[in-house]
C-alpha cells in the first residue's frame, strides 16, 4: 500500500523529547481502504511526537472536510472534520495487537506506520448525521424523497379507505402513491 509511506514517521535517530510532524491527508488514503463512505477528503493532520526512554507519545490533531453522501438529498457535501487523540507506541519482543491506542513494535524497528490510526480517526470523527447545511440540498432529490406527516398520512388513509379501494397493504400503499401524484403531493384537509 502505497499510502502507507506517506504517513509514517521514522523515530530512531530523534533524541528524547518533543518533535513535530505534519501530514496531508487526500482521497488516496480513503480509496486505499477501500471506503464507501467517505468519497475523497482534504484534513491536515499534526502530531506531535514525546520521544521517551521506554515508549513514544503522540498527539494527533486531524483538521480539514471528507466528502460524503447527504443523509437527505443523497447528493455529494462536505462535513467537516476534527480529531484530538493520543497514541501510544510501545515496545515489546511479542507480538501484541494494535487496540486503536497502543501500537506494539518490536525493538529493532526503527519507524511508526500511523496510516490505519490516522484512517480510524478521520471515520471516527465523522458526525451522525451527514447533511449540506440548512437550504443547499437539492431540491429535486429533496421533492422525490418528501416525507409526509403522520396527519397527512391519515388524510390519505382515510380518503383510499373511503373510496373502497382498501386491499390489503401494499394496494393501500399504491393508491396512496397514486393518490399523491394525483394531487401533485398536496392533501385537501377534511374537516
Amino acid at each position: 500500500m502505497e499510502e502507507t509511506k506517506r504517513y509514517t514517521i521514522a523515530y530512531r535517530g530523534l533524541r528524547s523529547g518533543l518533535h513535530d510532524f505534519h501530514f496531508k491527508v487526500d482521497g488516496g488514503l480513503f480509496r486505499a481502504f477501500g471506503s464507501t463512505e467517505i468519497k475523497d477528503g482534504d484534513c491536515d493532520v499534526s502530531v506531535a511526537l514525546e520521544r521517551g526512554e521506554s515508549m513514544l507519545t503522540l498527539d494527533v490533531n486531524v483538521d480539514g472536510s471528507v466528502v460524503v453522501e447527504c443523509d437527505r438529498c443523497l447528493e455529494d457535501c462536505n462535513v467537516p472534520i476534527h480529531y484530538e487523540g493520543q497514541l501510544l507506541v510501545k515496545f515489546s519482543d511479542e507480538v501484541h495487537e494494535y487496540d486503536g491506542e497502543v501500537i506494539w513494535l518490536l525493538p529493532m524497528e526503527d519507524e511508526v506506520d500511523l496510516t490505519q490510526y490516522i484512517y480510524e480517526s478521520i471515520v471516527l470523527a465523522l458526525p451522525y448525521q451527514r447533511v449540506h447545511p440548512d437550504g443547499e440540498c437539492n431540491p429535486d432529490m429533496l421533492e422525490r424523497f418528501r416525507i409526509v406527516s403522520d396527519e397527512e398520512f391519515g388524510r390519505l388513509e382515510d380518503r383510499i379507505e373511503a373510496e373502497g379501494r382498501n386491499e390489503g397493504e401494499w394496494a393501500k400503499l399504491a393508491a396512496l402513491k397514486e393518490q399523491m401524484e394525483a394531487d401533485g403531493t398536496q392533501t385537501e384537509q377534511k374537516e
